[in-house]
């Protein structure tokens, strides 16, 4: 059983680790979704005054980060002290993307207009942190998520510090905060620390995005931090081509040695990036990393608040043919893996139970994939695995996830069973009832009938599936303003209810009450 943290949140997997703890990634089992949880024993680093030290730091931590309210900072929904395990967690947003870091090629260079997307990015959010005011104070490519689709998540405001009079007695360590790479004078010296220090860390980064390699190497932290003490950093335009001279003065100026030669604040380094992003529906750069399939973070100014990519419609695996799926099923014995099919169904009803509904389809998925493996993605058991977990997802609304699996079933189904059978009919029913949620009418239409027509066909449109699937076209017509068509329709279905079914029946007073509602309203 999973260990679970605060009472509810349930650990999966570990993703991270690092000076404060570790990160899991976990189920809140109230609110049925997935999130990250932050861990730390405060006994692992010692007693008395260390332990109380470190859990005014991690208090402030949760407090300080949901005050940071911007989409480029992860959510925190929750944070507590465990007293069964004495151990301090912090609940927040789970964050899918690609390291800053991966974008980092001393082969391949960075189009201008990607990394300044990144900083104009990055920018954005420390403006947010700053009016906090916060302080990120290890800002690097490591502590930068892209997701799929291009915007960056700034994560880890853990060691940040309210920029109030204690806010020192609670960090200091004795030892420079931070990442050797990436830290500014003032922070090596142990000075003051302000938003000018993150201004320097962005220009660092910048300087890595853009050439490759970091504005300062050495082979110790020693030398690092030196080297950024006194070193001039080298002109990106000495060391790269194609360098914009106004974006090579912009990341001198964030270098500067002295916070005051820097840039005002990150509102400006935001303004100064605006020129060397691409302009509103221009077409992607295809250079360099553009074509690597990684994630454009030009996107977000390209085509801002532009719908999320559509669901790839195809099968979850290969297709393997009905002989063979029963060829397979024939010789493989009752083994683990048949075993942990019947786990997974088991572990699946109990969520349920619990309405704990992604998490169900979670477990069923962990275990369709070796079984579709193994026994073909059009075994019997396989396939009702699938149509169990497709299920599940419309109950917990997610229509997006459920659309293509049913239509891959529906598939299947025909192949394997017929296009007249009752999963095969079941699984284009439950594809078009996917499509009605989402706002495809035309398209769910289309699907409902076929239904109607396979269903009629061979039982009759008296049967309680087939007047669902009447009542549900006639509704979408009247969703297409098609009222005439809707009216046609809903009366036959009320005639027939009211044979099979009775005027008291709540189906038929259902339908009465669509009808009354097509009439147009008498303004006398």
């Amino acid at each position: 059983m999973a260990d679970t943290v605060g009472r509810r949140y349930e650990l999966r997997d570990e993703i991270g680790s690092g000076g404060m703890g570790t990160v899991w990634r976990a189920f809140d089992v109230v609110l049925d979704r997935e999130v990250a949880v932050k861990r730390i024993n405060p006994r692992a680093i010692g007693s008395g005054e260390a332990v109380q030290e470190l859990a005014k730091r991690f208090q402030r931590e949760a407090r300080v980060t949901a005050r940071i309210l911007h989409h480029g900072v992860p959510q925190v929904y929750d944070a507590g002290l465990d007293s069964g395990v004495a151990e301090l967690y912090l609940v927040m947003e789970l964050v899918h993307g690609v390291p800053l870091r991966a974008f980092i090629d001393r082969q391949v260079a960075l189009p201008v207009s990607w990394a300044a997307a990144f900083g104009a990015q990055i920018a954005t959010v420390l403006s947010h942190a700053h009016a906090v005011p916060v302080v990120h104070r290890d800002l690097k490519p490591e502590n930068v998520l892209v997701t799929h689709d291009g915007a960056a998540k700034v994560l880890d405001f853990g060691i940040a510090a309210v920029l109030r009079p204690d806010a020192a007695r609670l960090t200091a360590t004795g030892a420079p905060m931070g990442t050797s790479l990436y830290m500014s004078p003032e922070q090596i010296r142990g000075r003051q620390v302000t938003p000018h220090s993150d201004l320097y860390a962005l220009g660092c980064v910048l300087y890595e995005l853009v050439s490759g390699y970091p504005v300062f190497g050495g082979d110790t932290d020693i030398d690092r931090w030196n080297r950024h003490l006194d070193a001039a950093p080298v002109p990106l335009q000495e060391v790269c081509e194609d360098v914009p001279a106004e974006l090579d003065h912009l990341v001198l100026e964030l270098l500067a040695k002295a916070p005051t030669e820097r840039p005002a604040d990150a509102a400006e380094v935001y303004e100064r990036l605006l020129p060397l992003l691409p302009t509103l529906g221009s077409t992607p750069e295809a250079s360099g990393a553009g074509s690597s399939g990684m994630p454009d973070p030009t996107l977000v100014f390209r085509r801002p608040n532009a719908p999320g990519s559509r669901p790839d419609s195809g099968p979850v695996f290969e297709r393997a043919s009905a002989a063979e799926s029963a060829a397979a099923a024939l010789v493989v014995p009752r083994t683990t893996l048949r075993e942990s099919m019947e786990d997974a169904v088991i572990r699946a009803n109990v969520l349920l139970e619990e309405e704990r509904f992604l998490q169900a389809a979670e477990v069923l998925d962990a275990a369709i994939e070796p079984a579709g493996n193994v026994l073909g993605a059009e075994n019997p058991q396989v396939l009702q695995l699938r149509l169990r977990r497709a299920a599940i997802l419309v109950v917990a609304g997610e229509y997006r996830l459920a659309r293509p699996e049913f239509d891959a079933l529906a598939d299947a189904f025909a192949r394997t069973k017929g296009p007249g059978s009752g999963d095969a009919v079941e699984c284009v029913r439950q594809s078009a009832y996917c499509r009605a949620e989402m706002g495809q009418v035309d398209e769910a239409l289309l699907r409902f009938r076929d239904v109607l027509d396979r269903i009629s066909s061979e039982r009759g449109d008296g049967t309680d599936t087939a007047l669902e699937v009447r009542r549900n076209i006639g509704e979408l017509q009247a969703a297409r303003n098609d009222m005439d068509e809707a009216e046609r329709t809903l009366r036959a279905l009320h005639d027939d209810l009211m044979l099979v079914k009775g005027s008291d029946n709540e189906d038929t007073r259902y339908v009465a009450e669509l009808l009354e509602r097509l009439r147009p309203v008498n303004p006398g």
